[in-house]
């Protein structure tokens, strides 16, 4: 099924904002699901994109503590869970480069958080408000 009628606020690449609230609704008001996949590479996130796009319909890409890690690479020093937060930050912005590439529009999404994990879920948030300074 191809979801032609996206909210006029819906564009390819990675949705944020209204846009991001406008196809969350979208998708409740038409009963549709928007697939989570966790990712540990550009290879999986680039997989991600091509399966919604071959689909027609938005996708959520799934960042986990773990899988950031695995980016970043495990020999990474991971002090105070520095590869962890590096290497989700790596994935967060290889999506905002190459997903309006896709055409389809991709939500960035963390993985559960226990609350040992919370120093790796403030560093991202502290990238994403430098990210959104620029």
């Amino acid at each position: 099924k191809v979801f032609a009628k996206m909210p006029a606020t819906v564009k390819p690449g990675v949705v944020t904002g209204q846009a991001l609230v406008d196809l969350l609704n979208y998708a409740k008001e038409n009963e549709f699901a928007i697939p989570g996949v966790n990712i540990v590479g550009t290879g999986s996130i680039n997989a991600c994109m091509e399966a919604a796009k071959k689909a027609g319909g938005p996708i959520m890409v799934t960042f986990s503590r773990g899988g950031g890690q695995f980016i970043a690479g495990k020999a990474a020093d991971n002090t105070d869970d520095a590869a962890c937060i590096a290497g989700a930050v790596a994935g967060a912005l290889h999506c905002r480069t190459v997903a309006k590439l896709y055409g389809v529009p991709v939500i960035l999404h963390t993985d559960h958080c226990q609350k040992s994990w919370l120093p790796w879920f403030d560093g991202m948030l502290e990238a994403n408000e430098d990210y959104f300074k620029k």
